[in-house]
């Protein structure tokens, strides 16, 4: 029997991976604008630190973690999300004495058991950013307009922000009391894991993922209603910021996020381009969570958005990705000598920075052609026994037939002849289609 791929694992195959490629490189691109670094953490950690900081009472540590132990008794746990793990290294590394804030990004997998869906795999990959040091509701505007950046330059325009407050320790006790009040009231129709999570995170109820339960949180008291005034002021002032900025917002007090560490302004962007609203991107500030994982009272804020997911919506849209480049030149040894001597061409040649392939299993000139075609190849050379005396060869251009002759120890200097000619060929085009505006 063959051995598949694990259910919810996908691979990632040559003729995608341009467009993680290209995904990849407007999120780096777009986070090094903003000031952000690159972070990367261990895939694995130890289970305690994300029962501590994504909470005990939430979907992810009650259902979804894949946690084994070691081979020396220590629970481990694959990464269910990415802040907990750059919080953890904030504090071990000892980041806080670097200057302030510190920002940083990654682009990690994660791992959740859960039913596979359209855009979320149980390996699926996050873009996430972690910002520390700023409490000031600036940085929840900044951090807002960059998440709102990334899927603009990506092509996803028609995307609507969602905000809520859900307020600090100190408001939420009073609403967890309300909170308690109204769902004990309906506690015959809850399901087994809310009855459990009643007492100790009222909250989560309103994250469940049960029909029933979600039907009776949509009666349920709204955390707006009772929010302290430095919240309220707060929450205020971020959107007074993203007025300034022009960013269209509707205050959703559903949003309440999936994960126990949040508090003040949480946020969602939904794409409204394929079919039902699909969230694309969501995060928050959580404040507290450096503190209650060690560290020092540091205020923190960030966002997510899944990459298998961004994708899929480009995809639906039909927006572009860069396409890969095509091989620069393919160079076709006919004989010994004339194949080391090619393969010396090409280590030349991609030390310049260009895609060189010369012919590595014997095949006949006319296979060789029909090769470099399939690759779509730019140039395409033969070098033979008398190519070798003379010392000149056939460059033949692959888009238009034209054949050059040409030396063969000038082929790096006519390879960067040609790409200056393509180069300024496809400027002129472009000055054509700023004329024609």
């Amino acid at each position: 029997m063959p051995i598949n791929t694990v259910k919810g694992a996908a691979d990632m195959l040559p003729s995608n991976a341009y467009k993680w490629k290209y995904v990849e490189k407007v999120i780096s691109e777009t986070a090094e604008l903003y000031g952000y670094n690159k972070i990367r953490t261990p895939v694995f950690e130890y289970t305690e630190l994300f029962s501590r900081s994504v909470g005990e009472t939430t979907d992810v540590v009650q259902k979804e973690m894949y946690t084994f132990d070691d081979k020396g008794g220590r629970s481990i746990t694959l990464r269910p999300e990415g802040t907990a793990g750059v919080v953890r290294s904030f504090i071990e590394n000892g980041l806080a004495s670097e200057p302030m804030p510190q920002k940083l990004f990654y682009i990690t997998s994660c791992y959740r058991y859960e039913k596979p869906q359209a855009g979320r795999l149980r390996e699926h990959h996050q873009f996430g950013t972690e910002c520390f040091g700023a409490a000031d509701p600036i940085a929840d505007a900044e951090t807002i307009m960059m998440a709102k950046s990334v899927l603009n330059r990506l092509g996803i325009d028609n995307i609507s922000l969602e905000i809520n407050s859900i307020g600090c320790p100190v408001c939420r006790a009073a609403y967890f009391t309300v909170l308690i009040k109204f769902f004990e009231s309906k506690k015959t129709d809850l399901c087994a894991t809310c009855l459990s999570r009643l007492e100790r995170n009222p909250m989560r109820i309103l994250d469940c993922k049960s029909k029933v339960c979600g039907e009776i949180a949509k009666s349920a008291p709204h955390i707006t209603d009772y929010v302290c005034n430095d919240c309220n002021n707060h929450f205020s002032k971020v959107k007074s910021n993203l007025d300034n900025l022009d960013i269209p917002y509707k205050v959703n007090p559903r949003i309440v996020r999936g994960l126990d560490y949040y508090n003040r302004t949480v946020f969602e962007f939904l794409s409204n381009d394929i079919g039902s609203q699909t969230s694309v991107c969501s995060g928050g500030r959580y404040d507290g969570l450096v503190k209650n994982l060690g560290g020092q009272e540091i205020p923190a804020l960030g966002f997510g958005m899944g990459l298998e997911r961004i994708i899929m919506v480009m995809e639906n849209l039909g927006l572009p990705f860069e396409p890969p480049k095509n091989p620069s030149i393919y160079i076709i040894p006919m004989g010994e000598k004339a194949a080391a001597l090619s393969l010396k061409i090409c280590t030349d040649l991609r030390e310049e920075g260009f895609i060189a392939i010369t012919d590595i299993t014997g095949r006949s000139v006319k296979a060789c052609m029909k090769h470099a075609d399939k690759l779509k190849t730019n140039f395409t050379i033969v070098i033979g026994e008398t190519e070798l005396q003379t010392g000149e060869a056939d460059l033949k251009n692959m888009n238009d037939g034209t054949v050059t002759k040409i030396k063969i120890n000038e082929i790096i200097s006519i390879m960067y002849d040609n790409e200056i000619d393509a180069s300024m060929k496809d400027l002129e085009e472009s000055m054509g289609d700023f004329d024609n505006l």
